[in-house]
């Protein structure tokens, strides 16, 4: 696992607790509950918010679910399970699951954290609102897009 693809961490908030649980989640089919195993694919924020745009203006038939951690440090992809089995993208990490992980139904609203308190996980695209799953082909292409253009941008200082 490259240093940019912290491990993803997911914390979910009820009235009376807060669980952080590491790992990926699954995907649940909105109004029902009912999981669909996925693997996570883990990016810094800075690629995947790219990654994300490119995937859109392409017009790619599925942009699947997209988690932020807390610190808004990476963003998280999910793809269909095996994916991590073969997902070697330098800079990014896969998190198999097998069809295990922390189930996310729709995050509820909360206010801004005041001062420095740790804001919670989420969903940057969540289930519902996108297709079930990113294609990893359609993902690394756009990763890979998405490096290119930071390190011209960087590069043109």
């Amino acid at each position: 696992m490259s240093e940019n693809a912290a491990p993803f961490e997911t914390t979910t908030t009820t009235a009376a607790t807060t669980t952080v649980t590491p790992g990926a989640p699954a995907a649940t089919t909105p109004g029902t509950g009912a999981a669909e195993p996925c693997d996570l694919v883990t990016v810094p924020a800075r690629q995947g918010l790219e990654a994300v745009d490119i995937l859109r203006r392409r017009g790619v038939p599925a942009v699947g679910p997209v988690l932020h951690d807390g610190a808004c440090d990476t963003l998280g992809f999910l793809v269909p399970p095996g994916t991590a089995a073969a997902w070697d993208l330098p800079g990014s990490a896969c998190t198999r699951t097998s069809g295990r992980g922390l189930r996310l139904p729709e995050l509820p609203e909360l206010p801004e954290p005041a001062g420095d308190a740790p804001r919670p996980a989420g969903w940057l695209l969540p289930p519902g609102d996108t297709g079930p799953v990113t294609d990893p082909a359609d993902l690394r292409r756009a990763l890979g897009e998405a490096a290119r253009l930071i390190e011209a941008a960087d590069g043109c200082h």
